[in-house]
């Protein structure tokens, strides 16, 4: 393909999917940095209830949400089917090596996730963040497995477009490894903007390390898996621990 034709390819994708995401959270804190009262005491809200009191409808919505928010990546999937690479599998997100994704990711996820944490907690008392709310649903049957499945939706379309796809279309348009490396970082740290400062930071030092990552690797599995594990426990940790425990903050 031209490398007309890659451009529009890459922009259209991420106008679908995180491109957009970096412009609504650009909006939202602007929002909040013009909202009366501290960036601390104003709340990022995720996995929220969409149809309160009504549980089956809810969960229709959930389950809706975390379906459609895929479809940017079944996108990808098709664009390099079409190219000859196999799909994700020229990514390295398929089922060849679990234990080598699995593992990797796990441990990637404790030093991630340990350090986010700390990050958010001094971003939060230094007044340069939102009070992140991770969860707010109903206290439902389906409350956890929707988490769980909104964690992994979550690490999915990022580490597939973020890393995979953006690094595979942006080398094959010239730029350099390190303009790069860059780009992908700034994009995942620009759609968590909506959390403060704290989240645009924090996200793009993960970004730096996931890309260096995945360049060593050669697969996006252990970013997944990584990714996901830090979704779990912050949504489900949160749901379980939150008003319960005095270190973790609520709104």
């Amino acid at each position: 393909m031209s490398a007309r034709t890659l451009r529009r390819e890459t922009l259209l994708v991420l106008a679908l999917s995180l491109g957009a995401s970096a412009v609504s959270a650009l909006i939202s804190f602007v929002g909040s940095l013009t909202a009366s009262g501290a960036l601390a005491d104003q709340a990022a809200r995720l996995n929220t209830s969409r149809a309160p009191d009504r549980p089956w409808l809810d969960l229709a919505w959930q389950l809706f949400g975390i379906a459609t928010a895929l479809v940017p990546v079944a996108l990808v999937a098709h664009l390099l089917m079409r190219e000859g690479v196999g799909g994700l599998r020229g990514l390295g997100f398929d089922r060849s090596r679990p234990g080598f994704d699995l593992s990797r990711g796990a441990v990637l996820a404790a030093a991630i996730g340990g350090c986010g944490l700390a990050l958010y907690l001094a971003a939060l008392q230094a007044g340069f963040n939102l009070t992140v709310v991770p969860e707010s649903l109903p206290h439902v049957w389906w409350r956890i497995p929707v988490l769980i499945a909104s964690a992994v939706q979550n690490a999915v379309v990022e580490e597939v477009i973020v890393v995979g796809y953006l690094l595979r279309r942006l080398g094959q348009l010239g730029f350099s490894p390190w303009t790069v490396l860059a780009a992908s970082s700034v994009l995942r740290g620009s759609y968590h903007l909506y959390q403060g400062v704290g989240g645009l930071l924090g996200n793009m030092a993960m970004g730096v390390v996931f890309v260096l990552l995945y360049r060593r690797w050669g697969r996006v599995g252990p970013l997944v898996a990584a990714h996901a594990l830090i979704d779990v426990v912050a949504f489900t940790g949160y749901a379980l621990l939150a008003g319960r425990v005095g270190w973790l903050p609520t709104s």
